[in-house]
């Protein structure tokens, strides 16, 4: 057996390290290894992102994972100009899709969210160039070591936040904000010992 043999079974057998938030749950440690903190550049994404985390507001976002694909297909595929043409019916039949979250404040402010998008993809060319402004174009690379350092907002969420507020969108406080920057790799806040730190 040769050395380079001997060490990649050594390192077989360790075990990978995570964040400790993504727990067991096929799914959620799907979701961690794949794309949370990935930098997310493409419009679609970076929307389909902002809506799911409105969604989520009070809620665990295992319970929105779990129900993503159902949210593809009675939100058009997240497509922006679609849901920005939703109507009342529309809006009735999403209440009445146990599928997906049924508060309708939320329902309603999708709608508004995708138009007010729209506005801001008009204005700055894409919602990326637009968001990822508020980190001077490039991730923040934070060190955390421990769940307890993550916060729940940073100056950056606040005045992202703010900003989105001023410009219509809802459900976009500075705590919603900060958990979309993560998911967008616009903070890496995974833990300095989890494997994804420096591969995102």
């Amino acid at each position: 057996m040769t050395k380079s043999t001997k060490k990649k079974i050594i390192s077989a057998s360790k075990p990978i390290k995570r964040c400790g938030w993504c727990g067991n749950d096929p799914l959620y440690v799907d979701y961690h290894d794949k794309e949370w903190g990935v930098p997310v550049y493409d419009d679609d994404r970076l929307f389909e992102f902002l809506i799911l985390e409105g969604m989520q507001a009070g809620l665990s976002w295992i319970t929105i994972l779990k129900k993503r694909e159902n949210f593809r297909k009675a939100y058009s595929g997240f497509d922006p100009h679609k849901i920005a043409r939703y109507d009342k019916r529309k809006l009735e039949r999403l209440m009445n899709n146990a599928g997906i979250i049924r508060n309708r404040l939320k329902i309603e402010s999708s709608v508004t969210n995708a138009r007010s998008f729209l506005k801001v993809v008009e204005e700055f060319g894409s919602f990326s160039d637009y968001s990822w402004r508020f980190v001077d174009g490039a991730p923040i690379k934070n060190k955390r070591r421990s769940m307890k350092q993550i916060p729940a907002t940073s100056k950056e969420s606040d005045a992202f936040s703010k900003d989105l507020k001023q410009r219509g969108f809802k459900f976009v406080g500075s705590t919603v904000v900060y958990a979309h920057m993560q998911a967008a790799g616009m903070v890496n806040d995974h833990l300095t010992s989890c494997f994804r730190y420096d591969e995102v």
